[in-house]
């Protein structure tokens, strides 16, 4: 049975009102950003008993995604890294070490370059810098670019039983099942357009907090070969590597301890550099 951390709604100003589950800790913060077409319960859920206790863990849900903020206009990267940024504010737990999985990785990295006062560090899991090379990702991100238009211009209640449709044939477990069905089908089909847009590779060096990066050695969504240049392009990151595919954090018993070396790495070294300031 899984046991989730309380969550509730969060209305943040200006912008809409998202959902976080939170567990209290120390009084550090770790921000926990999860990946394209889940909900943060299900990216995180394996790891929020193991590091109870250990910071301050607060988990959103990103816009269009599960219960986060729903709005009428175009799905952005930039945007979520904003709206995670408010909340920060809203909570008053910042700068908080920022964990990304995945797309949540590319929503850390833009958190920082837009709100650094708010970043202490990064752990950036099972990303990249930048999505869009090969034939076959600019034929993939293509379509999703297609598909969006032709979504934006469909019914609602047409996209959503759609959606509803797809997960009935392909998703067994009720309990995945109810949290894939909370998402904005129309906002899926844009984020997903999204991350193909996404290109930090000019930025990257500037990164000036302390960074970890986990590379997935059996990643086929996300090439291990991206995730080791992103670990190469950010000065003095540290790299920890996982023998797992993209669903590590659900698939791999041992993905909390790994990520949890990698917190608490990251976090001495910005406790070093407060000092040493």
């Amino acid at each position: 049975m899984i046991t989730l951390p309380p969550g509730r709604p969060v209305e943040l100003q200006g912008r809409g009102t998202t959902f976080v589950r939170e567990v209290a800790g120390a009084d550090r913060a770790v921000l926990l950003l999860h990946g394209w077409t889940v909900s943060s319960s299900l990216n995180w859920f394996p790891v929020f008993g193991p590091l109870a206790g250990r910071y301050r863990l607060i988990a959103p849900d990103h816009r269009g995604h599960g219960q986060g903020i729903r709005s009428v206009e175009r799905f952005s990267l930039e945007a979520c890294a904003d709206d995670a940024a408010a909340l920060l504010e809203h909570l008053g737990t910042g700068p908080a070490i920022v964990v990304g999985y995945s797309m949540g990785g590319t929503v850390a990295q833009l958190l920082w370059r837009r709100h650094p006062n708010l970043v202490r560090g990064l752990v950036l899991c099972a990303t990249a810098g930048q999505f869009l090379r090969s034939t076959g990702e600019q034929v993939y991100f293509g379509g999703l670019r297609a598909l969006a238009g032709v979504s934006r211009r469909t019914p609602v209640r047409t996209r959503q039983a759609v959606a509803d449709w797809l997960i009935e044939r392909r998703v067994d477990d009720p309990w995945v099942a109810q949290e894939l069905r909370a998402h904005d089908a129309l906002a899926l089909v844009e984020a997903g357009a999204a991350i193909g847009e996404f290109d930090a590779t000019e930025w990257l060096p500037a990164i000036d907090v302390p960074t970890a990066v986990i590379a997935h050695e059996l990643d086929t969504v996300v090439p291990t070969r991206r995730q080791l240049e992103l670990a190469r392009s950010i000065r003095d990151a540290e790299l920890h590597r996982v023998v797992a595919g993209h669903d590590a954090v659900a698939a791999d018993p041992a993905y909390p301890e790994v990520l949890g070396r990698a917190l608490d790495s990251v976090d001495a070294r910005a406790q070093n550099r407060t000092r040493a300031t």
